[in-house]
């Protein structure tokens, strides 16, 4: 019983760090923009979106890694065998991925804090689909613990990705028209 309670904290803790993750790339556009526009504009945009990305980032997203990481080892406990089997050293290496992934944001984030914009907002959109990738890599592993399925899995995200990609581009030009 003790089990499940410690695996169900994980899920939970891994679905808000995924919404942090998701929601501080978009703080990070909004933020860039911000940047972009006349001094007035910013004197009362930016710092609202500073506190939002500090709220978000150190009251939800990095707690929520934390807890993941805390709670995640602490379920691989229960199931040690797991750690030797390749679904799991694939899921890790992904889960590794992720932290890379969540550290890069926090040195944006950092950036942005102090007013430097070091990527545009067309980068960061782009950016913001790589916490999709891994979470589809993540949850195709752990779920169907084959790797053959967890890679047409990735195939059908990559040309959701390329569809994404593109959407992306249409509504810049949309949005720059308009």
């Amino acid at each position: 019983m003790e089990f499940e309670y410690i695996k169900a904290l994980h899920i939970i803790f891994v679905v808000t760090w995924f919404a942090g993750l998701f929601y501080i790339v978009r703080l990070f556009v909004y933020q860039t923009e911000c940047l972009e526009k006349p001094p007035e504009a910013q004197k009362y945009l930016r710092p609202q979106l500073d506190l939002m990305a500090k709220r978000l980032w150190l009251g939800i997203t990095w707690p929520s890694a934390i807890l993941t990481l805390i709670f995640g080892t602490w379920t691989l406990t229960y199931r040690s065998g797991y750690i030797y089997q390749d679904f799991m050293q694939f899921k890790l290496m992904f889960v590794l991925l992720l932290y890379v992934y969540h550290f890069i944001c926090h040195r944006i984030y950092k950036n942005l804090q102090i007013g430097k914009a070091s990527w545009t907002s067309t980068q960061l959109r782009l950016w913001n689909e790589g916490a999709t990738l891994l979470l589809f890599a993540i949850v195709f592993l752990i779920v169907l613990k084959n790797m053959a399925d967890m890679a047409w899995g990735m195939a059908g995200l990559v040309g959701l990705s390329l569809l994404l990609m593109i959407g992306i581009k249409v509504y810049k030009r949309y949005r720059n028209n308009n």
